[in-house]
């Protein structure tokens, strides 16, 4: 015991000594990031038919290509150019990508893109989303699809595409949309939620060392991880758990109302041919497939919304998850 007590007086010393030297950091990091804040936003749009027109163009030419030919294909694309302004300019598809990790971060750059098409979109113009996520963060994933619905609710077409996987949360958001496109080996559905967390309690009851959680509110804390959890405690957080998957439900019930949710619910997840058989997703396909079907008949627009993070936003995000795992059973998971 006498050995746990030095080392516990050790380990608070250089906790004390970490969390001074990051709040110096944290406060000169935040100095420097209000000068250089707005330099950090960055809205990247890059026109992909050009990309297309140019792999097509090599190809056709061969490795004996000229460079004679070079203010032919100038004055050619001026002259497509014009043929597309005013009345006759092609309908406009956006091509976003979401790429999903447990907190779904990249909700950050979607609010922003979905604003910006949002505030420039014409009547005929669509929305194609690449989106790959395992699933995450309840809070997360529900904001990421409530910007998506942004999209629906100012009737601008949304055709998702899932190269790999759409599971959980990826699949909440998914299921926005007017049209999801799967590959066939892609991984779809995963509808349920899971909350887990570890127990301390019966090694430091071995070791004679007393937790105590004190709370105001019944169930302010169902569940702890040094602390010992209680019957009632455990049954609250699975009820708490049902009703998100509830909600869940109701979520793809309103987007997908003729799609059995009872049947999908089940927490399962199934390969995009499977998926297309349940009414998961509409048609089989890759992204690719989508835009090489579109690049005719409409203007091909990659937009990326860029946000380097700020050294004091990096610390925050590191401080919130050591606080979560020491508080216990922060959210459910999808």
């Amino acid at each position: 015991m006498e050995f746990l007590q030095d080392y516990a007086l050790f380990l608070a010393r250089v906790l004390t000594l970490v969390a001074a030297f990051a709040v110096v950091l944290g406060m000169i990091g935040g100095m420097t990031s209000r000068r250089r804040g707005r330099r950090r936003e960055q809205l990247e749009v890059e026109p992909l038919n050009r990309r297309y027109e140019a792999m097509s163009r090599r190809i056709q030419r061969g490795p004996d290509a000229r460079r004679s030919n070079l203010l032919q294909r100038l004055r050619e694309r001026r002259q497509k150019r014009r043929g597309q302004d005013g009345e006759g300019r092609l309908p406009r598809l956006f091509v976003l990508d979401f790429d999903g990790d447990i907190r779904a971060t990249a909700v950050d750059s979607l609010r922003e893109e979905v604003s910006a098409i949002i505030a420039s979109a014409r009547r005929d113009d669509e929305v194609l989303l690449r989106l790959e996520s395992p699933g995450g963060m309840v809070p997360g994933y529900g904001l990421a699809a409530s910007q998506l619905a942004r999209l629906r609710e100012a009737n601008i077409r949304l055709t998702i595409a899932v190269d790999r996987v759409a599971a959980s949360g990826g699949y909440l958001m998914a299921c926005v949309a007017d049209r999801i496109v799967a590959a066939p080996f892609s991984i779809i559905g995963s509808i349920g939620v899971v909350g887990q967390l570890p127990n301390f309690h019966g090694l430091l009851k071995r070791h004679d060392i007393e937790f105590e959680l004190h709370t105001a509110g019944a169930h302010k804390r169902d569940l702890t991880v040094f602390g010992e959890n209680t019957d009632e405690g455990r049954e609250h957080f699975r009820e708490s758990l049902q009703a998100v998957h509830d909600l869940f439900r109701h979520h793809i019930g309103r987007y997908r109302p003729r799609m059995d949710v009872d049947r999908v619910a089940t927490g399962e997840h199934w390969m995009g041919e499977r998926a297309l058989e349940l009414g998961l997703v509409d048609d089989l396909g890759t992204s690719d497939d989508l835009l090489l079907e579109r690049r005719e008949r409409m203007e091909l627009i990659s937009l990326s919304w860029h946000q380097a993070p700020s050294f004091s936003r990096r610390l925050s995000v590191v401080a919130e998850s050591l606080l979560a795992r020491l508080r216990g059973p922060s959210q459910a998971r999808m």
